[in-house]
């Protein structure tokens, strides 16, 4: 029998991010809570069988096996409480916490209760993140000691209507708390524990932080430069990885978020069609395409669902702690 999920928020992360996917690993959408009319009608239009509710007690009333909390930042922690107090596992989109007090105060709800909760680093099943342990697995790169790995692009004027890009820290706003999470969960993922060294945390078109560059040493040794930009107007390449025997490049993600947003999912979990990413190794002048890994964030949920009959959750809370704890020291290091 399917596992019940529903589903609390129904935007971009809701809609095209968890509910494909929860889709593709064969969960039922047993409900999902917005009170947004156009976004009920896209419930209805997408799952006809899904109750939509307009409250978290209506949602956890609809005997669930699993909880998917994908609303504003702000909100994270009140509706992830209620269903682990409700005995429900629960997956929050990311960040879990606006700060690591309130990631806290999370995790430490799922101790007292006894009940799981995970976040959604689905980046760790980019194609590049997979293709990066691939290629760092076999050497090709001798001893790496560098990873740029960036989320840039050029939108030069604030969006009116966007929470992410107008609200204040404090509310859950801005690219430190949207996309740093990514940066920071992978690269601890391909180079290990690591320690803050430096950040840039700024608003330069005058909404919510938009323009951050963090820095990490690894106890492994590697160095790893994080920027998160919407105001650069030349993008570098998404992930450069250096070591002493030559380089990694990846310039774009891979298709996946494209093919999420055009309604399409992984059935049976499995995309069925090419999810690679153009990956290049290169020695000074001679670059070498390099056969990349299909990415998969199917895989995310797949592991839920091992999870929630006695498996390991896909990302743990030594994982969420030390990503909330880097972005907290983040603005402390960038407003002293």
């Amino acid at each position: 029998m399917a596992p019940r999920v529903g589903i609390a928020g129904y935007g971009l992360a809701g809609r095209y991010f968890h509910a494909p996917l929860l889709k593709g690993a064969d969960f039922e959408i047993a409900g999902v809570l917005t009170t947004n009319t156009e976004r009920k009608l896209a419930v209805i239009s997408d799952f006809p069988n899904a109750q939509v509710v307009a409250s978290i007690d209506e949602l956890l009333k609809l005997n669930l096996d699993l909880l998917v909390v994908a609303t504003i930042n702000s909100s994270h922690a009140q509706l992830a409480i209620a269903g682990l107090r409700a005995g429900v596992p629960v997956v929050v989109d990311k960040p879990m916490g606006r700060t690591l007090k309130e990631t806290q105060e999370i995790i430490e709800v799922s101790k007292q209760t006894k009940v799981a909760v995970t976040t959604y680093f689905n980046r760790k099943w980019d194609s590049d993140a997979l293709t990066i342990k691939k290629v760092i697995k076999e050497g090709k790169l001798g001893k790496v000691f560098r990873l740029d790995s960036r989320f840039e692009r050029f939108r030069p004027d604030l969006t009116p209507d966007s929470w992410r890009e107008n609200s204040t820290a404090q509310e859950g706003g801005g690219n430190l708390l949207d996309l740093q999470p990514h940066l920071i969960s992978t690269a601890l993922d391909w180079f290990g524990p690591a320690k803050l060294v430096a950040a840039s945390v700024r608003s330069i078109r005058g909404g919510s932080d938009d323009d951050i560059t963090l820095v990490l040493k690894h106890e492994s040794g590697v160095d790893s430069y994080l920027s998160a930009s919407a105001i650069n107007g030349a993008p570098g390449p998404r992930i450069r990885i250096t070591g002493d025997a030559g380089s990694l490049i990846i310039n774009d993600l891979d298709p996946q978020e494209d093919l999420l947003r055009s309604g399409q999912y992984p059935k049976g979990g499995a995309w069925g069609q090419s999810t690679k990413s153009l990956t290049y190794l290169q020695y000074g002048d001679e670059k070498i395409e390099y056969p990349g890994v299909d990415g998969n964030y199917a895989q995310f949920y797949l592991q839920v669902r091992q999870a929630l009959s006695g498996g390991i959750w896909p990302v743990t809370t030594e994982e969420i702690i030390s990503v909330a704890t880097i972005i907290d020291q983040a603005r402390e290091i960038s407003f002293r």
